[in-house]
């Protein structure tokens, strides 16, 4: 079933839904997480936190900007469209993609940078179609 999108209000929205979901996983995929998360705020400082589709996420200018999710074996970054993926493929390589997902796995998880540099490839793609 697929929830409504909570807003980062003063009453906490999404903010609750997401400690929430952080408070359910497994200690090993909570930390891989909470870095996720405190990474894609750095890269995306006026993003906002939302959650929607039983995942966390955080939208920028109106628009989802990524959400991020545990699995048994891995955590996953969505939405990386092909043209992210060919940008980044040297620091991709060894992480399975699909169409819009980077799959990480939890015993390997992503660097900082790593996630940083997707986030803000995802910052550029929506700020450039708001332009054109």
């Amino acid at each position: 079933m697929k929830s409504l999108p909570a807003r980062a209000d003063k009453t906490g929205g999404a903010t609750v839904q997401v400690r929430s979901y952080l408070a359910s996983l497994p200690p090993g995929a909570r930390k891989v997480l909470k870095q996720m998360r405190a990474d894609i705020r750095a890269a995306a400082p006026g993003a906002v936190e939302w959650f929607s589709y039983q995942m966390p996420g955080f939208r920028l200018d109106g628009n989802a900007l990524v959400w991020y999710a545990a699995w048994k074996q891995h955590c996953s970054l969505y939405p990386i469209g092909p043209a992210i993926r060919r940008a980044l493929a040297a620091d991709l390589e060894g992480f399975e993609t699909s169409k819009g997902t980077i799959r990480f796995p939890l015993s390997e998880p992503p660097s900082s940078a790593l996630v940083r540099r997707v986030v803000k490839a995802r910052v550029a793609e929506i700020r450039n179609k708001k332009t054109k």
